[in-house]
């Protein structure tokens, strides 16, 4: 497995295991899991997350023992650290300089900048204006039961490009197919595969399906709400300045965790098919007040951290926002 690969699997919203967030990704309009991924990160993933946020734009240089204490903020053994950026290093994610008796790493350039395309990717989510035609994209397949590793891809490219099963076979989107998904859809379905653009009939009976119905609003807003109401408590504290240290720097990686697995949750589903008072905007709001709010505190935590080894202080250590990110504005 390549550098961008390594790096898209731990730390952008492309999961490679979709089933952590969908019960059932054959059935049409499965619910969305329990909201365990809002909690929970794995070594590599968080070690790449905290070198990439405090390293950008210039891949800053971090010693390996400031990596290992960081680490340990979030309870992750010295040891346990010590091997996770081994490991991230064989695999092309980390690259390692020596001097001495002292080591420091950085991403790779392409893992650099596929994380960079990533986040900005997360970081303009729900930017964009809110516009639609009225045409849905369908994608009906048929893939052999016996062919199941096959068919799971399928279903997974598929929902990573923002589609979901309105029937088992049958899935539905808003938005148009990209060419890079047409390419895609069609290398994993070998043929077996139709796409259509049309708009909905209403039949006015009660056997009629409304396609936004092949997602599971309510469950996508209870993690919304889960997300508002988990992080917006800790708002009256960063206005305040109680925030600092190595809660800052927790804060701030845990509430990026959490929200941005929310493109795959909703692909951007046009706001005139959704309930009222859809939360998507308010989650948004919340992540940036946490992750811009304590930018500061937590950045100087990071440089005292790596300022206090014998190596010295690491000037190119800077912390990025989302409102950089959005506007291209923290990448040189």
């Amino acid at each position: 497995m390549d550098a961008v690969s390594i790096v898209s699997e731990l730390t952008l919203p492309n999961l490679s295991h979709l089933e952590e967030l969908f019960s059932d990704e054959g059935g049409a309009g499965g619910p969305v899991r329990s909201p365990g991924w809002q909690s929970s990160m794995s070594p590599q993933g968080l070690t790449v997350t905290l070198i990439a946020d405090y390293t950008f734009p210039d891949r800053a240089w971090l010693p390996s023992a400031a990596i290992v204490a960081l680490l340990g903020e979030f309870q992750v053994a010295a040891g346990a650290a010590r091997t996770t950026i081994s490991r991230l290093a064989r695999r092309g994610v980390l690259e390692g300089s020596r001097q001495g008796r002292y080591s420091s790493y950085r991403l790779t350039s392409r893992a650099a900048e596929d994380l960079w395309s990533g986040g900005s990717s997360i970081a303009a989510f729900t930017t964009r204006p809110d516009s639609w035609d009225g045409w849905w994209t369908l994608i009906a397949f048929s893939v052999p039961e016996a062919q199941s590793t096959r068919r799971r891809a399928l279903r997974t490219a598929l929902r990573w490009r923002g589609f979901a099963p309105l029937y088992d076979a049958v899935w539905v989107s808003p938005h148009p197919l990209t060419p890079k998904g047409r390419t895609e859809v069609a290398d994993l379905a070998r043929g077996a595969v139709s796409v259509f653009r049309a708009r909905q009939e209403n039949l006015e009976t009660e056997a009629n399906r409304n396609p936004v119905e092949a997602w599971d609003l309510a469950g996508i807003a209870a993690h919304y709400r889960t997300f508002v109401s988990r992080w917006s408590s800790l708002l009256p504290r960063i206005d305040a300045g109680d925030v600092s240290g190595a809660e800052a720097v927790r804060a701030r990686t845990e509430v990026m965790h959490a929200y941005r697995h929310f493109p795959i949750l909703d692909p951007l589903l046009p706001i005139g098919l959704l309930p009222p008072e859809w939360p998507r905007s308010q989650a948004r709001e919340v992540c940036v007040a946490v992750y811009d709010g304590l930018v500061r505190p937590a950045q100087d935590h990071v440089r005292a951290v790596a300022g206090r080894l014998p190596e010295g202080p690491h000037p190119g250590i800077r912390a990025h926002t989302i409102a950089g990110m959005s506007a291209g504005t923290d990448h040189g």
